[in-house]
Parts: C-alpha cells; sequence; structure tokens
C-alpha cells in the first residue's frame, strides 16, 4: 500500500487540541477529529520524521462521545476543531492540557483548581466572535469570491457560506461579503476583512491593494446601509484606516463592564478579548482573585487599552498600566480620562527588555495582575522580587508559556501556585485560556 493511501486504524487517545493519535508500523499518526476508541479511516497529509498528521475521511466505529458538529464547514475550515466533542468534554480536554503543562513544564500543581469560566445556555458558546479576520480571494475555478478561514490541512480559503461562532450579524454574512467582492473592480487586490463587533455597532474594515473605483465606493456603501453596519478601508498599515460609511463623525466602538462602570473604547483593529461575556466574567474573577484593597497599588502588565486596568481603578488605591504598544497606551490613557479615572497612569515600555530599574517596578505594588500575549512573562517572573506583589493573578493564552513562568514563579520566586483553571474563551476551538494565582510565601519566623 503506497504511504499516502487511505489506512485504517483505532484511535488509542486524544491530545488537547481534539486530535485522535494512533500508532501504525510503528509510528505515531495525530488524527483531526477523531475520538480515543474509534476505529476510524484516515489519509496522511503531512509526514515528519517521528510523527504524522492525518485528515479523518470516516468514522466506521463511533465513540459515545461523538457528537454532531454544527456547522457545515467542519473538519476543513481551520477555525474551529472541537465541534464533534461536548462542550463539556472539551473543557475536560482543555483542563487535563492545563494540568499536563503546569506538572510537565513548570513541575507546579497548583493548591486548589478553579472552576472552569465558561457561558451556559442554548447559545452560550455561539456567535461568540466578536474580532476575527477573514482571509478574501477570487478563485476562478470555483466561479466564486471565497471569505472566510484557512482550511485545516491546506493553506486555502475555506470554501464555506456562514460562520457558527462569528458574532450576529457577521455569522451569516459569508455569501453577501462574497458576492459584494465579487463585483468589484478590485476583487483580485482585496485579501482580507477585518471584523469587529461592538455593543454599540458592527464595523467590517476592508484591506484594499489597489485604491477602489467610485463606484466600488458605492458598492461598499450600499453594503453597509443594506446590513445596517459600518464599512472602513485599510489601504496601507493599522495606522491607515479610514471610514468609508457612514463618514466620520462616528460614535467610537465600544465595550461595557457595567460592574464596574467602565466603558472601553477601542478602534476596529485593535486588539480586545474575543468573547464579550466570558471576558465580563474573566474580569470579574481577575479582580476577586487579586483581593484588592482600596489602599492597594497594583501593576497591570500587559495592560493592553485598559481591560483590567480601569476596572482595577474602581478598587484599588492606584494602579499603573504597562504596555509595549503605543498606540494602545494612548487609548488606555484616553479609555481613563471617559470614565473619569483619574488614578490610573499608563506607561510605555518593553516587557520583553526589562533591567530590574524601571522606576514603575522599583516603586513595587501590592497586587499585580499579568496578560501576556503567548510568549508569556518570562522575563517579568525573572525580576518579581524588585516589585514584590503579595499576590499574582495570571491570565494566559497558552498553558505551556504560564506554566514555564509559574516555574520561575514558585521555584525562583518565593512564590506559590495557590490556584488555576481554565477560561473557555474560544468554545469550539484547541485554544486553552486559562488564569492562575500566586501567593507570596512567608518567611520563616
Amino acid at each position: 500500500m503506497a504511504r499516502r493511501d487511505p489506512e485504517i486504524a483505532v484511535i488509542a487517545a486524544v491530545t488537547h487540541d481534539g486530535r485522535g493519535i494512533t500508532e501504525v508500523s510503528g509510528k505515531k499518526v495525530f488524527v483531526a477529529g477523531a475520538l480515543a476508541g474509534e476505529r476510524v479511516r484516515f489519509l496522511r497529509r503531512k509526514l515528519h520524521r517521528k510523527y504524522d498528521e492525518a485528515e479523518l475521511l470516516e468514522v466506521l466505529d463511533a465513540s459515545p462521545s461523538r457528537i454532531e458538529p454544527r456547522c457545515a464547514a467542519f473538519g476543513r475550515c481551520g477555525g474551529c476543531s472541537m465541534q464533534h466533542v461536548s462542550e463539556e468534554n472539551q473543557r475536560e480536554i482543555k483542563e487535563q492540557a492545563l494540568r499536563d503543562s503546569l506538572e510537565r513544564v513548570g513541575r507546579v500543581s497548583p493548591a486548589r483548581w478553579l472552576p472552569a469560566l465558561y457561558v451556559g445556555g442554548e447559545d452560550g458558546s455561539w456567535h461568540y466572535r466578536r474580532r476575527a479576520r477573514l482571509a478574501v480571494k477570487d478563485v476562478p475555478g470555483k466561479g466564486r469570491v471565497l471569505v472566510g478561514f484557512r482550511e485545516r490541512h491546506a493553506p486555502y480559503i475555506t470554501d464555506m457560506h456562514r460562520c457558527e461562532v462569528l458574532a450576529r450579524p457577521v455569522d451569516s454574512l459569508i455569501d453577501p461579503l462574497s458576492e459584494l467582492v465579487a463585483g468589484l473592480s478590485i476583487r483580485s487586490r482585496l485579501p482580507q476583512i477585518e471584523v469587529a463587533v461592538a455593543d454599540n455597532a458592527v464595523e467590517l474594515v476592508f484591506r484594499v491593494l489597489d485604491p477602489p473605483t467610485e463606484d466600488d465606493r458605492r458598492s461598499f456603501a450600499a453594503f453597509a446601509r443594506s446590513h445596517g453596519i459600518r464599512v472602513s478601508l485599510q489601504p496601507g498599515g493599522l495606522d491607515s484606516v479610514e471610514p468609508l460609511w457612514p463618514e466620520a463623525p462616528r460614535e467610537p466602538l465600544y465595550y461595557a463592564l457595567d460592574d464596574h462602570r467602565v466603558r472601553v473604547e477601542f478602534r476596529p483593529v485593535d486588539f480586545v478579548q474575543i468573547n464579550a461575556s466570558i471576558n465580563r466574567s474573566m474580569v470579574n474573577a481577575a479582580i476577586e482573585y487579586l483581593e484588592v484593597e482600596p489602599g492597594h497599588r497594583v501593576l497591570d502588565l500587559f495592560c493592553g487599552i485598559g481591560n483590567f486596568t480601569l476596572p482595577l481603578a474602581r478598587r484599588a488605591a492606584s494602579v499603573v498600566g504597562v504596555e509595549g504598544e503605543g498606540q494602545q497606551v494612548e487609548r488606555a490613557r484616553a479609555n481613563a480620562g471617559i470614565n473619569r479615572i483619574g488614578n490610573a497612569e499608563f506607561i510605555r515600555a518593553d516587557l520583553f527588555a526589562l533591567s530590574g530599574d524601571e522606576p514603575w517596578l522599583v516603586a513595587g505594588c501590592d497586587r499585580m495582575l499579568l496578560d501576556p500575549a503567548r510568549t508569556g512573562a518570562f522575563e517579568v517572573a525573572q525580576l518579581i522580587r524588585v516589585p514584590a506583589p503579595s499576590r499574582i493573578v495570571y491570565v494566559s493564552c497558552h498553558p505551556g508559556t504560564l506554566a514555564r513562568d509559574a516555574g520561575e514563579l514558585v521555584h525562583n520566586g518565593g512564590y506559590r501556585l495557590l490556584s488555576a483553571g481554565i477560561i473557555d474563551m474560544f468554545p469550539h476551538t484547541n485554544h486553552v485560556e486559562s488564569i492562575a494565582v500566586f501567593e507570596k510565601k512567608k518567611k520563616n519566623k
């Protein structure tokens, strides 16, 4: 049998990202979408020295845990990888991934496991994605412009017609967007669409490599009017975004954190947490776990546009937010002004190149919140004895780097890991968001 012919095997286990593991002729094969105990037919797609990656062709004997995916594009689209698994089982898989990372990478384990943060209800895990980047490609062979996410097993755009995880009304705009772009003179020069769904409006930002004609601009405007959304164009970098319809002045996009009397304004290309409902719960949980008191000084590192900083400022004596991206610092300062918060200071600094002599670090703090990107906060963890907070809450989007940093804090920094748990920010995907709480060890008397 040729190596690329379909094969049949029984799946022994499942990885945290929803891939089944089997072994054929002494070599491991990861089969996307296969569940433990299933007998499946698969095709190897990517060959490696020690393992191969495969596409699931058919489930011959199904696991009792398997459910029917909600999306017609599931299995082809690379956006979701776990729609075939119940939501409860998805969270179990993600929690196990966090446990394994903490134990294997960091050699730590929390004193207590926190309950998973998730949104329940019939529609709780669907239509949650308020920020997305849709790829666009004119494909003459298919006779249409494709709009959507990349395929799972190939660098092509998935031929899809709607998306069950995109926030409404964008979930049902895939085909209308395809038709819109197909009618433009620049249909082959429009590679992506940024999606931003705020509390007050929906905005789509079209990346245009060539200037649109007047007819194109009229088509964009007509599309925006008919679907009740905003449209902007991005001819260059992030600073080049310009409103097309309606034209300025516009009310800024915003989301509210009502429990803290905070309104956070953002641009359609700014980073904001993907899941609005989970973000509200996450902010509340982080503040609860920090145990902030009115006299406390708080450091919020990787603060972005103030998602945690501004609510923290409602509780603490002062908060210093530190962020490496200048525009986000400016937006955070503006948001403090909008909310009439005078006890929050925002500083631009490279948190991956710290000396330990930074005044805001040397000044120390009572509490620290960390919310880094996937690369983690190792440089901060190495210098944790300088600010010496009594308690740290670490919000993570990658269990591996959280585990690495937790190991540094526990084994070298003088902290103990009080608790940890998952945040189901991205249901139906293999993305593991989590939260961990650290407390400074008391010196022996």
